[in-house]
């Protein structure tokens, strides 16, 4: 699942891209900048699928937004083997996991704070992302265990069974 939302900075905007993995919860591509370009939802998408290298078809879910539209966004699915999904014209509810996770984000580390700069906002949403959501924020759909703790004990029992 991919979407973006902004953060305020005393610069403009910061726009911040995710792709959040269904299964486990984790986000495992996000990117910022300052406008709001293909490039940006690219550049998210491609941090979750180099370091995965996924073998069979995945799929990927978005809203309708002019991004997830373009030639370059179909070029690099098409190029990766990601099948694309989209959202019904108006329906919030089809990205509930991506808006859930921004405003756990803004909830829980922004707080309806104005950054001095972009800067002090990315490094912020590195630390929020990298240091807490993924490895240590618990999540009830996960039986109470961080994203990469699920998905590591969801490893062991693959391999145990094996």
């Amino acid at each position: 699942m991919s979407d973006t939302t902004y953060i305020k900075t005393y610069e403009g905007f910061l726009y911040l891209a995710v792709v959040i993995d269904l299964y486990s919860r984790r986000v495992i591509g996000w990117a910022t900048q300052s406008r709001q370009p293909t490039d940006l939802v690219l550049r998210a998408l491609l941090m979750a699928v180099w370091p995965r290298k996924p073998k069979e078809t995945v799929l990927i879910h978005t809203d309708q937004g002019s991004q997830y539209t373009s030639r370059d966004w179909t070029a690099f699915l098409r190029a990766h083997n990601i099948k694309h999904s989209m959202s019904r014209r108006g329906n919030c509810h089809d990205n509930s996991v991506a808006e859930s996770f921004f405003n756990l984000i803004k909830r829980e580390r922004i707080r309806r704070r104005t950054y001095k700069t972009r800067e002090q906002a990315r490094q912020d949403i590195f630390d929020y992302i990298e240091m807490f959501y993924n490895p240590k924020r618990k999540h009830a759909r996960n039986g109470m265990l961080s994203p990469v703790d699920f998905e590591n004990s969801q490893r062991n029992i693959n391999q145990e069974s094996v």
